[in-house]
């Protein structure tokens, strides 16, 4: 089975474009088409259903990605043991994250580890909703939300630590909450879906329900809401902490920390073999955060 052809189906599968998966890898969109053409002929089924813009993976398609990715990384494995990839890793990394997260926290290392390693290109997919690793053709996800997927395997990267916060006028204007309870007579501004928020107190765990005039389904702009002072918002410390530095925003309710299982994780399938290239990703990412990431030293 050729390793080109099947390093074609596994863009094609992600970018449902031929041409544009060719290109990618450097191949016309003709001879893109034929290696599709002989690694179905080679498989005997259809791998995609070709439409005028765009392909889709039939079922058989869909069986075969999985397996297809094992193969190549198998092949890097291979290499790897022998020396091959010892010195430099290098070809394409896609990489999912969260938007928000990503723009303020990973571009830069990214940037660093490119520059560290020339022969790594990587393929970045932004999107704050929890995409399909093996479908999507991702060699890793970075993510902050509570992990539910039994088939991923992790690796925790920074802590995630949340804290409530408010402006400054909207405190001037309303005054701060001494007790969650006080919360329910506050604005409070907050993600779609979350009404309740769950805090640590000495008598226990306690839920307070709030009531939300504003609701988003992005962080950065829950906090520049909190900013513009609508009212009291949760957090995370990577998102405020130069809001806090400024005095644009100032701590809620220290004295009670919420309850949230959260963390920022380094994600790949179980059933696929770890690369060496996302290994040493996953391990300069890690030594990058820290055991204290830099927006919680000066929060």
């Amino acid at each position: 089975m050729n390793i080109d052809h099947l390093a074609l189906f596994i863009r094609i599968a992600s970018t449902q474009n031929i041409r544009q998966a060719g290109e990618e890898l450097g191949l016309s969109a003709a001879v893109a088409s034929s290696y599709l053409q002989k690694l179905e002929e080679n498989l005997g089924t259809r791998l995609v259903h070709r439409t005028t813009r765009k392909v889709a993976l039939t079922e058989e398609g869909h069986g075969f990605l999985p397996h297809a990715q094992d193969i190549l990384d198998s092949i890097e494995n291979a290499r790897y043991a022998v020396g091959a990839g010892q010195a430099e890793p290098q070809g394409l990394l896609r990489v999912t994250a969260p938007a928000s997260f990503a723009r303020q926290h990973l571009i830069t290392p990214l940037v660093e580890f490119m520059q560290q390693h020339p022969k790594v290109r990587i393929d970045l997919s932004l999107s704050d909703s929890i995409v399909d690793l093996v479908e999507g053709g991702f060699d890793l996800a970075i993510r902050n939300a509570k992990l539910k997927d039994s088939n991923l395997i992790a690796r925790k990267l920074a802590k995630d630590r949340r804290m409530l916060c408010a402006s400054p006028d909207y405190i001037a204007q309303r005054g701060s909450p001494s007790y969650p309870e006080d919360l329910q007579s506050h604005e409070c501004v907050n993600l779609r879906g979350l009404d309740s928020w769950q805090f640590t107190t000495p008598e226990g765990p306690l839920s307070v329900k709030v009531t939300s005039r504003f609701k988003t389904d992005n962080g950065e702009a829950m906090r520049d809401a909190c900013v513009a002072g609508l009212g009291i918002a949760i957090n995370s410390t990577w998102n405020v902490w130069q809001h806090l530095k400024r005095g644009e925003l100032i701590p809620v309710l220290a004295d009670y920390p919420l309850v949230a299982e959260t963390a920022i994780w380094a994600l790949y399938p179980t059933n696929r073999q770890l690369a060496p290239k996302v290994r040493r990703l996953i391990d300069f990412l890690s030594e990058w955060f820290g055991d204290v990431p830099y927006w919680d030293t000066e929060v």
